[in-house]
């Protein structure tokens, strides 16, 4: 493949979590650290040696100096527009148990929503190999939603190819908006990853993960995966099924698993692998993400990543 790597675009957060479990009201302390999809692909990619560029914007202000640095001493490029007028967004995690994890986000209106399609350099886009977007983005902002589009319109055009992670988020809108922009983008990408909970948003719902596939793609889709937790994935690619059951660990923090699993992929895809070698590479670093607590912190490199044994595939 051609182009220079890979290109993101989104929203990273500043993240406090408490340190343990419990709640976060008795919690005397807060580790700081940053979050946000589109930088945890990014860094899950760098480490497995694909060079990548995250374009985002973050405030004038101490959080956001963490938010460009973190992401930067990962070996991501970054291309961060600050904001005189608007905070960094952070996000707030509490760990209640060791199954349970509980979320606040303070981002309406912050600095990372209003990224406009003036600020982002295009070329980036068109220079690249893949362009990778959530539907997290087109959810905090008709601005941001407008820049999503303006990428995938110059990927397509220049031949990139574009890769999208549906990443519904309950509390940024609703079913039903989600939906509709689903609907728009996913005609308009390669490859489609999704929750069987979120595919069913845009197709409707199956109890069979592959028919969620198979309808992302009769969408327009190019392949398409589906996403299961500790159940694995299901594929759609060239008119073949496939099947992958997840690596068995003991999770510590599963949040950021589904962001990692998006990474082994395109690094596999990127890498010219078979969907078979694809997909084992995505459930091993997914499980590595669930090992350490942190959104993006336990994102193994490539020499790492044979100390977890994969399961075996079903091809269909």
């Amino acid at each position: 493949m051609s182009g220079a790597g890979v290109v993101t675009i989104g929203e990273t957060m500043a993240l406090m979590a408490t340190p343990g479990y419990g709640l976060l009201q008795h919690s005397a302390t807060l580790n700081l650290s940053i979050g946000g999809a589109e930088s945890n692909v990014a860094i899950g990619l760098r480490r497995l040696g694909v060079d990548v560029t995250w374009i985002g914007k973050v405030g004038a202000d101490s959080l956001g100096d963490l938010v460009l640095r973190e992401i930067g001493a990962e070996g991501v490029r970054v291309v961060g527009i600050r904001d005189a007028d608007a905070a960094t967004a952070l996000m707030v995690k509490e760990r209640r148990t060791s199954a349970e994890t509980r979320v606040w986000y303070y981002r309406a209106g912050n600095a990372g929503s209003r990224l406009g399609v003036t600020d982002v350099d295009f070329g980036l886009v068109r220079g690249a190999t893949l362009l990778h977007v959530t539907g997290i983005s087109p959810a905090l902002s008709p601005e941001l939603a407008a820049v999503i589009l303006e990428a995938v319109r110059v990927a397509r055009e220049a031949g990139v190819t574009v890769s999208f992670d549906l990443n519904y988020r309950g509390k940024l809108w609703s079913r039903a908006e989600a939906r509709d922009f689903y609907r728009t983008i996913i005609p308009l990408a390669d490859i489609v990853f999704a929750g069987d909970d979120e595919a069913a948003i845009a197709v409707g719902e199956a109890d069979d993960p592959l028919e969620l596939a198979h309808r992302l793609v009769e969408l327009g889709a190019g392949e398409a995966i589906v996403k299961l937790g500790s159940n694995g994935a299901a594929a759609s690619v060239a008119g073949v099924d496939y099947l992958r059951d997840a690596v068995r660990v003991d999770a510590i923090d599963t949040v950021g698993a589904g962001d990692a699993f998006v990474a082994g992929y395109l690094a596999e895809y990127l890498a010219g692998a078979d969907v078979p070698t694809r997909l084992t590479t995505a459930v091993t670093v997914g499980a590595y993400a669930c090992l350490t607590i942190g959104d993006w912190e336990g994102l193994p490199r490539r020499d790492e990543l044979a100390a977890l044994t994969a399961t075996e595939q079903v091809n269909r």
